[in-house]
């Protein structure tokens, strides 16, 4: 059961060192920048850096959105197919780059993930971005984006649920979904964001204090070495996928673990996993949990299981690179934005 109840100079790259933002966009606790909250009449914008979407399947989301009281503004990708992209590379800069710009949005909502954001990351320009942050939403292909961001210039983001998931009849949606989706709107509205559950057999209980970073597993991976790599000293670690083979994961907790990204974390929160079975003859013979419990065990920091984040009904948004506390006891875990 999930419950949801003076500036300093900026030091991101990018931009001059003397740039300073203006002080309502400064968290100067942490050195992270949060983006405005949303209130009503706010705008924001709707666009695919990655896979395709068509403007009936948004409809949902669009309808949502607004009796939220939030404006939207539908991007030009929306509509767009070129094979499994919504629009070709240069097309889909050009949409993203045009939101990423426009300083009268104050969000950007990816319509849905597949593949290629890492295709544009590099040729995307955050110069003006960075002078006035905007939240960016969404999850699975779009954690390069979020990954990018929190390299580079250390500004929060939305990990959560996109378009593509927004129930067509509310009537009949199950209520993890309903609360998924409206974790949204409660992170976007500026509410503290926790969440509570049972706690999985194999947590290795304690407590945590840091950043919340995290993403797909693939992802995180896939960025090791690049400009996008994510940093994890102190932070709060969460991780999920979908699709991959038992050895697949573990090939990736055994790169988290030699490129140094579980050595000083603060805590680490493994969220859904829909795995592949294994192909008769070709068992791993290890199980989710003893994968990541072979790669910790030198560490003493929280490990909790289960957390409903990922490709799933159950997957809450959580505000990434905000200060969080973790406390994984015996009974029941907990999440905490401080």
């Amino acid at each position: 059961m999930i419950g949801l109840s003076v500036a300093p100079k900026w030091k991101g790259r990018g931009a001059a060192e003397s740039e300073e933002l203006p002080v309502e966009w400064e968290d100067d606790s942490t050195g992270w920048t949060k983006p405005p909250y949303l209130n009503a009449g706010d705008e924001i914008g709707i666009c695919c850096p990655a896979g395709n979407i068509t403007p009936e399947e948004i409809r949902p989301a669009l309808d949502q959105i607004e009796q939220w009281g939030f404006k939207v503004r539908i991007g030009d990708t929306v509509g767009k197919k070129d094979f499994t992209f919504g629009g070709t590379d240069e097309e889909r800069i050009r949409d993203f780059q045009t939101l990423l710009d426009d300083p009268t949005l104050k969000a950007i909502l990816c319509a849905r993930g597949g593949y290629g954001s890492i295709r544009i990351i590099d040729r995307l320009d955050f110069s003006q971005f960075v002078k006035k942050p905007k939240w960016i939403i969404g999850f699975s292909d779009v954690t390069v984006i979020h990954c990018h961001l929190f390299r580079n210039f250390r500004i929060c983001t939305i990990h959560s649920k996109m378009c593509n998931s927004f129930p067509d009849d509310w009537s009949t949606a199950e209520q993890v979904q309903i609360d998924s989706i409206l974790s949204i709107k409660k992170a976007l509205s500026g509410e503290k964001m926790n969440y509570g559950m049972a706690s999985n057999a194999a947590n290795r209980t304690g407590i945590a204090e840091g950043i919340l970073l995290g993403g797909n597993l693939k992802t995180i991976e896939t960025l090791s070495g690049t400009k996008s790599d994510l940093s994890t000293d102190g932070a709060i670690l969460f991780v999920e996928d979908t699709g991959e083979y038992l050895y697949s994961i573990d090939r990736m907790f055994w790169n988290l673990k030699r490129t140094g990204k579980l050595d000083h974390l603060s805590g680490l929160i493994v969220g859904g996993f829909k795995i592949k079975p294994d192909d008769p003859g070709e068992e791993f013979g290890r199980t989710l949990t003893d994968i990541v419990a072979e790669k910790v065990k030198d560490y003493s920091y929280p490990v909790c299981f289960d957390f409903p984040v990922g490709h799933q009904k159950e997957n809450y948004a959580l505000k990434c690179g905000v200060r969080h506390k973790l406390q994984v006891d015996k009974d029941q875990t907990k999440l905490e934005e401080l």
